[in-house]
C-alpha cells in the first residue's frame, strides 16, 4: 500500500501552485517570493518567482520571518511549563519581579491578553537598533498597561520581549542560546538564525505609486528579539510546520502543541465575524471554509506566513522581501486550498481495536438526554464519542481516567466527567455527564431522572 505522504503532487497541482506564487509576486510587486507546501510531515513542493532574471531564490535562502519568531518563543515557554518550572496560570511577578506588568499571567502574555501596549515607547522599534532599548524598562515604558489584565485581546510585541526575558531568567542563559539548544538544533533547523547568514534576501520597500525600490535597514532588535528577530528559510519553516502538528518528544509533545493551537484570548466582535482567534503563540484564521492555524510575520523589508490545515494535513509557508504588497496569509491559504481540493487527503485505513473492554462495549449505542437522542461510539483510538443523532447539539470525545470515569476533550463537555452508573444488581442504569442524566429510553422511569417521571407515562392528547 502506498501511504499518502509517499505520493508526489500531480503535475497539474504543481503548476497551479507555481501560478499562484507567480501571480502573488507580480501583482504584489515583490522583488521575490518563495513558498513551500507540506503534506504528510514533509515538504512536497517548493517554488519561487523573482524580479531578477536567472536568480530565483530556492528554499534554502533566508528571509526575515518577523512575528513567526513568537511561535518559537512560545515553544520555549511551554517547555518550561511541561518541565514544572512554571505554570501558565502563574503571574509573571512570581518568576520575573519588578517589571510593572507582573499581574499578567504567563498564559495571558502568550495570548496577548495581558493588557500590555502594542508597541514600545520611542522611535519605531523595528527600524531602529535594539541598543536604543537596552532593558525591559525601555521596551515597556512608563505606561506599559493600556487595558485591564485578561479582559481583551490586544496584540503586544513588548509582551513577547517579556516572555523572552522570562526564558532567560529561568534558564540562566540568553534567549538566543536557549532557542538554538532546545529547539533549532533538535529539529535540524540549521538555517534558522538570529542574524542573517548567506545566502539571504535583502529587504526592500517598494514605492506605492512607482515601480522603484528602496533598501530597508536590517536592525538587530536587542531585547525585542523574542518578538520578531529570526531569519529562516522555506525549507526550515516547512520542517517547523510539520513539528507544530506532529510534535517531537525532544522538544514538545503533540499534546502541548494542541494546547498551543487552542484559542486562549478573549475575542472581540469583529474577530468573531472574521473567524480570527489567538492561541498560545499561534493564531487561527478561517479561509475557504477551513480552519488555519499558524502565524504571520513582518518587519521592514519582509513579509512571512506559516499556516496549517490540520484537518487536510497540508501546511504552507510564504516568504517575500518587501515591506508591503502581497498578502502572505492569503497566498498561503490559497496554496493549501489548491492541494486540498486537487488532491484530497487519503484517510488512513480503518483499523479495529486490538482489544475492547466488555464493560465499555455495554454502554455504547443510543442514549437520551431528556428527549434528545445521542449516540455513544467507541473508536479504535480508545476514545468514546458522544454526538447528537440529529446532527445538531453538543458533542465531545472522552478519554478514560484512572478512576473509571471519562473526561471530555472538547466543546461544552471539555473537562467534564462522563460516568456510567450501575444499579445494585450490576446492570447499567444511566450515564452521568456533569449532572446530566442520559438514559436508554427518553425519560426512563427506571433511572434517577431529575424532577422524576410522571407515573402515568407517555400519552396522547385526549
Amino acid at each position: 500500500m502506498t501511504t499518502p505522504h509517499q505520493e508526489e503532487l500531480l503535475p497539474g497541482t504543481r503548476r497551479a501552485l507555481l501560478h499562484r506564487v507567480a501571480v502573488a509576486q507580480s501583482e504584489g510587486r515583490a522583488p521575490s517570493l518563495v513558498a513551500a507546501v507540506v503534506r504528510g510531515g514533509k515538504a512536497v513542493w517548493t517554488g519561487a518567482w523573482t524580479s531578477v532574471e536567472g536568480h530565483a531564490p530556492d528554499e534554502h535562502v533566508q528571509y526575515r520571518i518577523g512575528s513567526i519568531t513568537k511561535t518559537f518563543t512560545a515553544v520555549l515557554v511551554l517547555r518550561l511549563r511541561d518541565e514544572g518550572a512554571l505554570d501558565l496560570a502563574d503571574p509573571l511577578e512570581r518568576h520575573l519581579p519588578g517589571t510593572g506588568v507582573g499581574g499578567a499571567t504567563v498564559a495571558e502574555l502568550l495570548a496577548h491578553s495581558g493588557g500590555l501596549a502594542a508597541e514600545t515607547p520611542g522611535p519605531w522599534w523595528e527600524r531602529t537598533p535594539g541598543s536604543l532599548r537596552p532593558g525591559l524598562a525601555d521596551v515597556l515604558g512608563e505606561r506599559p498597561l493600556v487595558h485591564p489584565v485578561g479582559r481583551r485581546f490586544h496584540y503586544s510585541n513588548p509582551g513577547y520581549a517579556v516572555l523572552g526575558a522570562l526564558v532567560e531568567k529561568l534558564r540562566g542563559a540568553p534567549w538566543e542560546e536557549v532557542l538554538r539548544r532546545e529547539v533549532l538544533a533538535p529539529l535540524g533547523l540549521r538555517r534558522t538564525t538570529v542574524r542573517a547568514e548567506t545566502p539571504h534576501a535583502g529587504g526592500w520597500a517598494v514605492h506605492p505609486w512607482a515601480d522603484v525600490m528602496l533598501p530597508e535597514p536590517l536592525e538587530d532588535l536587542g531585547v525585542m528579539a523574542p518578538a520578531g528577530q529570526l531569519w529562516s528559510t522555506a525549507s526550515d519553516l516547512a520542517r517547523f510546520a510539520a513539528f507544530l502538528v506532529e510534535g517531537d518528544e525532544r522538544v514538545l509533545s503533540a499534546g502541548s502543541l494542541r494546547e498551543m493551537r487552542t484559542p486562549a484570548a478573549p475575542v472581540e466582535a469583529a474577530d468573531v465575524a472574521s473567524g480570527y482567534a489567538y492561541c498560545l503563540g499561534m493564531e487561527i484564521r478561517h479561509q475557504h471554509g477551513r480552519s488555519l492555524v499558524g502565524h504571520t510575520g513582518s518587519l521592514p523589508g519582509f513579509l512571512a506566513c506559516l499556516t496549517i490545515s490540520v484537518a487536510d494535513d497540508v501546511s504552507a509557508v510564504v516568504l517575500a522581501n518587501c515591506t508591503s504588497g502581497p498578502a502572505p496569509f492569503t497566498v498561503a491559504a490559497d496554496l493549501i486550498r489548491i492541494v486540498a481540493e486537487a488532491e484530497p487527503r487519503i484517510p488512513a485505513p480503518w483499523q479495529p481495536l486490538r482489544e475492547a473492554d466488555p464493560a465499555v462495549l455495554e454502554w455504547v449505542g443510543q442514549w437520551y438526554w431528556g428527549t434528545s437522542a445521542f449516540a455513544l461510539r467507541l473508536s479504535a483510538d480508545g476514545l468514546v464519542a458522544l454526538e447528537p443523532l440529529s446532527g445538531n447539539g453538543r458533542r465531545s470525545r472522552f478519554r478514560p481516567t484512572a478512576d473509571g470515569a471519562w473526561v471530555g476533550l472538547e466543546g461544552y463537555y471539555a473537562g467534564e466527567l462522563l460516568k456510567p452508573v450501575r444499579r445494585s444488581d450490576g446492570s447499567l442504569s444511566h450515564l452521568d455527564l456533569g449532572s446530566f442524566v442520559f438514559t436508554r429510553q427518553p425519560y426512563d422511569e427506571r433511572a434517577p431522572v431529575p424532577g422524576g417521571v410522571d407515573p402515568e407515562g407517555w400519552r396522547g392528547i385526549g
